[in-house]
């Protein structure tokens, strides 16, 4: 199912992406790799929320691949989707609906995903403390530039 949700951010990606102007995208891309790596670094033995694979369960497929995959195919393409049009306007309302537009579509996702199995919280964890990455996630995102 992971690899359906990221092709499905590809399709996204390559429909709407800012592709020609990757490179003033770049250091906010490696930015949250960078810090996801370091996440899962640091709370290796002791993690917050855990990826599962229900549809394509071969025995390499596990958290640290499903993390990777996300990493380098969904943080990318949601980034260059997300500034292109944060930053195609000036209008302050349209701005503020796209970062809830992307709030909400995350925070969706993810409890999709609670509901059927393919991510599980750990260690105190819950969809509050997501909802509050989430938002700060998406307002640091146009400040990392």
């Amino acid at each position: 199912m992971h690899i359906i949700y990221n092709f499905l951010f590809l399709l996204a990606g390559w429909r709407w992406g800012d592709w020609r102007n990757w490179e003033k995208y770049y250091p906010t891309i490696l930015f949250f790799i960078v810090n996801d790596l370091l996440h899962n670094f640091l709370t290796y033995n002791h993690p917050f929320w855990n990826f599962e694979e229900i549809t394509f369960s071969l025995p390499f497929f596990n958290h640290t691949i499903i993390s990777l995959m996300i990493m380098f195919v969904r943080y990318p393409v949601t980034i260059l989707i997300y500034l292109k049009y944060f930053f195609g306007t000036n209008k302050w309302r349209v701005r503020i609906f796209h970062f809830i537009f992307w709030v909400v579509l995350y925070l969706a996702v993810e409890y999709i995903n609670l509901q059927i199995g393919l991510i599980s919280h750990h260690n105190g964890w819950s969809m509050w403390n997501s909802v509050l990455f989430i938002i700060a996630m998406f307002i640091v995102f146009p400040n990392s530039l």
